[in-house]
């Protein structure tokens, strides 16, 4: 092997790189972003019936 030759991964380690970066950054990412939607979802449900409350307030004072 001539000395200024560097090792380059080949096919199979790129893809076992590929699945690594998969699963320690994508699967991480997609639980943050469904936590958040989830919340975000719950929080807009809330809005919605306070916002409901208020209207039935208004509509028995009349």
């Amino acid at each position: 092997m001539h000395p200024l030759v560097v090792p380059i991964p080949g096919g199979p380690e790129l893809l076992v790189l590929l699945g690594m970066a998969l699963i320690y950054l994508a699967v991480p990412l997609l639980i943050v972003v469904a936590v958040y939607n989830f919340l975000d979802a719950k929080r807009g449900y809330e809005r919605r019936i306070s916002a409901l409350e208020r209207r039935v307030e208004e509509l028995e004072d009349k």
